[in-house]
């Protein structure tokens, strides 16, 4: 006799996330995208969702007007007994509770980084500041989570200077969202700005080179549990080529290191309702509406308009780190009568100019939009057939999802986030996502595009059965949104 189970409510947990960044009130880059979409897939799922930002200049008029003041105190902060104003303004947006730390002092720049001699005092107060308004404002989280370098000081900050407060009892997650970046700096500043005991400046600790203090490397240190984007990006970080000198450090703490792979945010990457496309699909007419679409974008960019070319879509930021050598050297193979290029991005002015030239060179078959277009974004993954992602490393990597989910094959190479979400292409079982390479070599990038092509050409009907699959994979961040919520209430129980 079968057994029936009634899945059992999730229990409730609060968290609060701490980073210097969140789309749509200030945003670089992908850590933008994370601290808005997660929080907002976590407040559905039974969690009390704090986001604590600097409240910065630049956040535009519209949010800043409806900012609610919460209170304000002192607070020390440096290690001559200097206090810095700490203010708390609060915006309510879709189920996420925001709280801005305002002073007008540290966070007046128009750009939320500037240079590190004014970011690390900026964070070292940043840091301290986000658990003193909690505090303040009396909300004991069941969990803190920590996005990169910028508040890598506030796992210290919580067990050396609160551990006589509710907050003590808050369990801290650290996540890595690229560890490129890790703010490092002379010991003396960060003794000055932080107030911190001696002790934490040991080489397990914060220090590292004898003289520096690095802000990610401490926090790593003091958290309960690491995250990074994606599995593959985890185990990658422990070795020497992807560890960015951390690699030691990451090794030692691997056994609370875990990857969870970003989603993307189905209400705005959605080619049902996109209103930036030339004609809307879902997976039940994708075959026919991805031609119109392809046909709009030809025209849009000045290609010739024939149903009969293999589109290849590029949106990307200009720089090695994204395999834009890969691609320089290779387009000329590319490129022939049944294939078209399309590049968007800005970057590196070596590639920007090879790409102007490549689009002179084969006019007609080639565009290269030198710029940052978020509706031309939305049209080329629509009008695309494949889309190259051939980066040297990807902690997670958004395109190749947004990619599968508008039914555009992705061309990538197994590193981080792109290993763990393209699934190659199997011909003996007609299964897989993309098309995919492994060492990091321009022959083998070529091999991936011709694979893609021909099966295109050849197979149609195994390729349309492939689009048709990723339109079907779940790539939202309820699913990932789910891993966090297992990983907090597996820290409190």
């Amino acid at each position: 006799m079968e057994e029936y189970h009634e899945e059992l409510p999730q229990p409730r947990r609060s968290v609060a996330f701490i980073g210097s960044e969140c789309y749509p009130f200030v945003k670089t880059g992908g850590l933008g995208d994370v601290m808005y979409a997660l929080p907002k897939a976590l407040a559905k799922q039974n969690c009390d969702v704090k986001v604590i930002l600097p409240r910065y200049a630049c956040i535009p008029e519209e949010y800043q007007n409806k900012m609610i003041y919460r209170g304000s105190f002192d607070m020390d902060l440096c290690a001559d007994g200097k206090s810095y104003y700490v203010g708390i303004m609060e915006y309510v947006w879709d189920g996420v509770v925001y709280d801005f730390i305002d002073n007008q002092e540290f966070f007046t720049e128009g750009n939320p980084y500037t240079n590190l001699v004014d970011d690390i005092p900026k964070f070292c107060y940043f840091g301290k500041a986000a658990l003193a308004a909690l505090n303040y404002m009396n909300w004991t989280p069941d969990v803190i989570h920590c996005h990169d370098w910028q508040a890598g000081l506030v796992p210290i900050y919580l067990r050396e200077m609160f551990n006589d407060t509710p907050l003590s009892r808050s369990k801290v997650v650290m996540t890595i969202h690229n560890l490129r970046f890790q703010g490092v700096y002379n010991i003396e500043t960060f003794k000055y700005w932080t107030n911190l005991p001696d002790y934490v400046f040991n080489k397990d600790t914060l220090t590292v080179k004898w003289l520096d203090a690095n802000m990610l490397k401490g926090g790593l240190t003091y958290a309960n549990a690491i995250t990074t984007v994606s599995n593959t990006y985890a185990g990658e970080i422990q070795t020497e080529f992807y560890g960015e000198g951390l690699d030691a450090h990451l090794r030692y703490h691997s056994g609370k290191l875990r990857g969870i792979v970003n989603g993307i945010d189905y209400d705005i990457w959605n080619s049902a309702t996109d209103d930036k496309l030339a004609s809307k699909y879902d997976i039940t007419n994708v075959l026919d509406k991805k031609k119109e679409n392809k046909r709009a974008l030809q025209e849009e960019l000045g290609l010739e308009q024939d149903d009969h070319k293999f589109v290849i879509g590029l949106i990307s930021r200009l720089t090695d780190q994204k395999g834009l050598d890969l691609v320089n050297e290779i387009i000329p193979q590319v490129m022939d009568e049944h294939t078209q290029v399309v590049i968007l991005g800005t970057g590196d002015p070596a590639y920007e100019d090879s790409f102007r030239y490549y689009e002179n060179a084969y006019k007609g078959n080639l565009c290269s939009n030198i710029m940052y277009d978020e509706s031309r974004a939305h049209r080329i993954y629509a009008g695309a057939d494949a889309l190259l992602v051939p980066s040297q490393f990807e902690p997670c990597g958004l395109t190749q999802l947004i990619a599968m989910h508008y039914g555009t094959v992705p061309i990538v190479r197994e590193t981080g986030g792109l290993k763990d979400t393209v699934e190659p292409y199997d011909v003996n079982y007609n299964s897989g996502n993309g098309f995919t390479f492994d060492r990091y070599e321009s022959g083998l990038l070529l091999d991936a595009i011709n694979r893609a092509k021909t099966f295109y050409f050849t197979n149609r009907w195994c390729f349309d059965e492939m689009v048709q699959r990723n339109m079907a994979k779940d790539v939202s961040w309820e699913n990932s949104a789910k891993q966090y919520r297992e990983l907090y209430v597996e820290l409190t129980k």
